[in-house]
């Protein structure tokens, strides 16, 4: 059974402020290796070729890599919050 990826409001928020798409979360989660996090979470990342202007810093980046906090529960998958890392 492939569970349903639900993303929090909190992450959502965050997603807006830090630049993250949900197909980029989404990607992270489905494709990503799953780590350890803090708090019984668990983390997983997605690079992606940006090639932009950072809406964090307005600075240019070749790449950004989107890292998905999430909680692993019995019938989905919740995501807790976004982290996003912009780098050349």
């Amino acid at each position: 059974m492939v569970k349903p990826i639900v993303i929090s409001q909190h992450a959502r928020r965050q997603m807006i402020l830090r630049g993250a798409e949900e197909n980029e979360v989404m990607l992270a989660i489905q494709t990503g290796d799953w780590e350890s996090a803090k708090k019984g979470r668990m983390h997983a990342q997605y690079m992606v070729d940006f090639n932009n202007v950072s809406p964090v810093n307005q600075k240019f980046y070749l790449w950004k890599t989107v890292d998905a906090i999430f909680v692993e529960e019995q019938d989905k998958i919740e995501v807790v919050t976004v982290i996003v890392y912009y780098h050349n």
